[in-house]
Parts: C-alpha cells; structure tokens; sequence
C-alpha cells in the first residue's frame, strides 16, 4: 500500500466496512462509492476526517471529496477492499447484448492471463511437433508440453464454474463442484455413453439425456447457465435451511438439484440447438455453398461461445474418416485470423496501458488458432472490434467456398492447419488458397476495426498532479499573473451557484460556472494535459506558468460513462491555446437529466493571491475570462 494507508483504512471503516461496500469508482476529485447501506455510514466522522474536504450524497452515490490526489488515495483504498470488481453487480446495465457481454467479460476476466498462457503453449507445442517431425509428438516431452497448454481448455468448465458462480452471488467452489461433475472422466471420454448403450443410453432415474460427442470438455454456455441457476437456488435454501446443518446440506441440496438439471434439460436444450443448427446449415451448403461459407464465416466464433459449433465438427470427422475431403469446416479457418487482425488494432490504438499488455499474448495465441483470450478479454467487450472480425470472416469464409477449399484431414488451429489441407497426393493448392486467404484476413480485420474504432473508456487512471509534474517536467515562469481566456462559450456564473456543493463552496479553489450553448472545450492557454478522466467529462491542465486548472464538464456527468463526449487528447499531450479538447452534446445530456454546468477551477488557488473574474454576463471561446495574481 501507499503513503494513504492509514486513510484509506479509516474511509472504508466509516463508510460501513467493505462488506457495505458495493462498488467504487473515482473521478478527478473525489471517492464514489455505492454503498449497500448508506445509513451506515459516519458522515459527520469522514467529513471531519484529515485528508477528507467532504462528503456529498447525490444520484445514488455516497462521494467522499479527496482532491487532485484522488488517484494515490483510490489505490490504497482499493487495497483494503479487495477486488470489488468480482463482487456482484447492483443491476443489469444496458441492452440484453450489452448485459450479455458484461457477463461474460466478467467471468472471462480473472482467467485470461491463464488463457493466454494456454494458448501460447498450445503454439509452443504444434511448433515443436513441427520442427521435430511427427516421431516427436509420441514422446513424453511432447504430452507434457502438449498437457500443459490443452487442460485448461479440457478443463474450462471448472475455471468458469468458480468465477461465473461469484459473478452470480453464488459459492465458487461449490461452481466448481458443478463443473467437476460435467467434465467427469467418463463422461468426456465417451466411456460412460459406451457403456449403457445397450441398455437404453444414458439415464438420470429412468429420465434419458444425452451428451455432445466430445462432452461438455471446453464449453462455455452449460456452465454459465448451470451455475446462474445453482446461485439463484443456493440463495433460496440458504433462506429455508437451519443454520446448524446449512454449512453442509445447502452445497447437498444445490448440487443434487442442478448437476441433474444440467444433463437432463440444460446441456440437451444446447444438444438440441446445436443439431438444429448443423442440419440447417448442411442444408444450406446444399443449396448454395457460397452462402454457407458467408454464413459460417459470419458465425463461427458466436457458435464457438454457445458450444454450437460442435453440430458440423461429427459431420466433418466422419467424412474425413471414410477418406473423403470436406469443406464443413473451411470456412471458419480464416476466422480466427480475422479476430486476430482486430486484436492487433485495439492493441495499437488504445490508449489503456493494462488493455495494451493483454493484447499481446492474446495475438499471438491467435495467431495458432487460439481465439478465448481475445474474444473474451478485448474483442467482445468492446463490441465494435468483435463485430468487424466477424464481418471479414464472412467474407473469408464465401471467398473460401468459392475457390473449393477443401480439408482433407483434421489438422492444428492457426498457421499450423495448413497441413490439413494438402491433398494426399501432395497437392498443396489448398494450402496455399488457405495462407492468402489467412492473410487477407489479418489485414482486414485489422483495418475494419481501426477503421470503425472502439469506445476506449478504460484508459489508465488519471495521474495526480505530483504525478504529472513528474512525468511532464512542466516548467514554471516566473509571472506576476496568469491569464485564463474561456474554454467555452456561454453564460457566467459565480461559482457559489454551481449544482455541486463541493464546487459551490470554494473546496476545490476558485473559479466560475459557466452555462455553455456550444456544446466545445478549447485550451484556455497554452499548457500540458494533466489529467483526462475515462469517462471524458473532466480534464486537468497545468499551464506553461504554473496554473493548474479543473475543467469539469457537467454535474455528476460521470454516470454517462462517456456517452455524449468525445475526446481529442490524451494525457500527457502538450496544448496550445484554443485547440481542441473536448465536444460534447449539450443536448443529449440534458435528456438524459444531467445539469451541463461547466466550473472552472483553479485548483492551485492558494498559489495565488487573489483570482479575479470577468464582470460580464456572457463569454466566448477565447475571451478573457479571469486572471491570478501571484502571490509573493
């Protein structure tokens, strides 16, 4: 922890303790929490406080005010409450597709670092296979490397069935209790399938179900489904259960419910689902194979997520086992290409230092067909970038049926099912049509997606001002007063009638309001970006001379999470007066119930001795709006 320690001990204690605690955020001034309960809270405690201004409570927020070093306190503060993040949430956000992707992106999260490793392992692998020669995948050194990098994908399930049971309020291990059982020995292996075939097939107290032709081994859906339900269950019985036996007979009561729901109605509705889907996609390629190319092409990694690809995968192996060449499944070999030319652009264009590193192992993983890490970390969290490999792989996947691409065994993933597509003869016409198409598919999915961009809301926290100094080596001029001319045109008020009390009251230092009708920020001076909030609603500049200046677009504007702001400038860049920093639809966030008052904080104040204010009632960009008077 940092030189905040001790204050950060005490805000979480007198905010109710971390168990009040449902979530956290910060913007450039203050702590955000969502408590629980807010009547647990000691306001008068905190707001009395050292190194707290005040406490406000507004929009459903309980806001400790901390200053411009919000950013050191918010880490220590973090420290003490541990990943609030895998806490569940205190409601659905967004559309059905928007809470979809949260879901999974926060189960995904806390494993893609494993993921990725797995994946390059599995690259690891088939490159050593490949430069050995087939004699080395029969050694131990090969299955050793080979387990390293395929168990964790045999055995997804268990690490989904823990974080998607947090994620949904539930015991993780007891998720992992579900999994287990899906992923049981027999089960994947088909040796329990075997074994009472003859008997009339599988069976749960003479109810019949029926498992996927490789198990429940690496799927995602049945899990996510099974323990959503297992967490809404064990909640119920922990409310009917005595607590004298609930330690034992509620994971008893949770399990022997769900672990048969799953083999009876979960997994078969997938079963179902996915036969379904196989059926009419071979119909389909009867009717037009260009057509089921583009559809493929388009659908695959969707497929891959529900576990639904499995429906082609029967077909294609029992072609290729009776020496027949097939082109089921070619047209999802550029895919994961496609998704890897999208990784490639999020990673060179965001500005997210943490969503830069994850890019990396994620990319190269895809480059051996291992697409989880960027799907679920980067791609389909951010929507845009997801959808743009798709598009691509709708073109690869036509463009692959119409040249007659065809596998004529089941080979690697990535660069290495190449192979696959050498004709016995050792025609290698095919493989080359693969390695174009593979190429085109990386270079367009990397232009669609840079080209359409991503909502990049999750930059690097804010720097504090001691930060920043640092970093810019802004240098001070020895000046008697510094000049501040309007960022935006509007009407000024006195900052007493800001819609914010910390403002209003002169915490943060002085300055003004003003009510804007152009809906644009510009430099008030020339000056380094000091800080510049995710959400785009605040942006701190230090002034050649010294001034450090707040600029805070709209009153608990925050809550947008950047919707309705867009951005010109990063951290860290160097301004000269009147350029552009922000635009901002003054329109629709009034709609949305926001005031769009804009203060102007000096926040530095007591630097100087006194700041002085235009007398007029109206301002336009780059007119001057106050001045400071240095004190001696």
């Amino acid at each position: 922890m940092g030189k905040y320690e001790q204050l950060a001990q005490d805000i979480v204690k007198e905010v109710g303790g971390k168990e009040n605690v449902n979530s956290l955020t910060n913007c450039i001034t203050r702590l955000r929490f969502k408590l629980k309960d807010e009547s647990k809270a000691n306001t008068d405690v905190l707001k009395n406080m050292d190194g707290v201004v005040t406490v406000m409570q507004s929009g459903g927020q309980y806001q400790v005010v901390i200053g411009n070093h919000v950013p050191d306190v918010r880490k220590d503060v973090d420290a003490v409450l541990g990943l609030l993040e895998e806490k569940t949430d205190s409601g659905p956000k967004g559309n059905l597709f928007d809470q979809f992707v949260d879901i999974i992106s926060s189960i995904f999260q806390p494993i893609l670092a494993p993921l990725s490793a797995a994946g390059m392992l599995k690259g690891v692998a088939a490159i050593l296979s490949f430069a050995l020669g087939p004699e080395f995948a029969a050694t131990p050194t090969y299955a050793v490397v080979n387990a390293m990098g395929d168990g964790l994908f045999l055995l997804l399930p268990i690490f989904i069935g823990f974080t998607a049971m947090k994620r949904f309020g539930g015991s993780p291990f007891l998720g992992m209790m579900i999994a287990a059982s899906m992923v049981y020995t027999g089960f994947i292996d088909g040796s329990l399938t075997s074994q009472f075939a003859e008997s009339g097939g599988l069976n749960f107290f003479g109810i019949p179900f029926s498992l996927p032709a490789a198990g429940y081994g690496s799927s995602v859906m049945p899990i996510i489904a099974s323990t959503a339900f297992a967490a809404f269950l064990e909640k119920q019985l922990r409310k009917v259960i005595p607590d004298v036996v609930k330690l034992f007979l509620v994971p008893f009561f949770t399990a022997l419910i769900t672990v048969p729901l799953m083999f009876i109605v979960i997994g078969p509705i997938m079963n179902a689902a996915s036969e379904a889907l196989g059926s009419g996609l071979i119909a389909i390629q009867t009717f037009n194979p260009i057509i089921f190319g583009a559809i493929l092409g388009f659908t695959w990694q969707v497929l891959v997520m529900f576990g639904l690809h499995w429906a082609l995968i029967p077909f294609a192996i029992i072609a290729l086992s009776q020496g027949q060449p097939t082109a089921l499944l070619t047209p999802s070999g550029s895919v994961s290409f496609a998704q890897t030319g999208a990784v490639l652009a999020v990673m060179l264009k965001t500005q997210n230092a943490k969503l830069k590193e994850l890019s990396v192992p994620a990319f190269i993983s895809g480059i051996f067909g291992v697409t989880e890490p960027a799907i679920y970390g980067i791609t389909l969290p951010k929507k845009k970038p997801f959808w743009a490999s798709c598009v691509v792989g709708a073109f690869t996947g036509g463009t692959a049926m119409a040249l007659g691409l065809q596998a004529y065994q089941m080979g690697g993933l990535g660069i290495f099912r190449y192979t696959g597509a050498i004709s016995p003869d050792g025609d290698i016409k095919f493989a080359i049509y693969s390695m174009i198409l593979d190429a085109v598919a990386l270079v367009a999915g990397f232009g669609l997606a840079w080209v359409i961009g991503f909502k990049d809301d999750e930059p690097t926290i804010a720097m504090s001002k001691e930060e920043a100094k640092g970093s810019f080596t802004v240098q001070k001029k020895k000046v008697a007063k510094q000049e501040i001319f309007s960022p935006i045109t509007g009407n000024i008020l006195p900052l007493s009638q800001a819609k914010d009390a910390a403002f209003a009251e002169g915490i943060m230092g002085k300055g003004v309001v003003i009510e804007p009708t152009v809906g644009e920020v510009v430099a008030p001076f020339d000056g380094t970006i000091m800080t510049l909030f995710p959400t785009n609603h605040a942006i701190g500049i230090i002034s050649d001379d010294g001034m450090e200046l707040l600029i805070h677009i709209g009153i608990d504007t925050i809550q947008l999470e950047g919707k309705h702001f867009e951005v010109f400038v990063k951290q860290g860049d160097t301004v000269k007066k009147g350029d552009k920093l922000v635009r901002f639809d003054i329109q629709a966030i009034e709609e949305e119930g926001y005031s769009t008052q804009v203060p102007i904080i000096v926040t530095n104040t007591p630097d100087y001795a006194d700041i002085i204010v235009t007398d007029e009632n109206e301002v336009q960009q780059g007119t001057l709006v106050s001045t400071a008077i240095l004190a001696n």
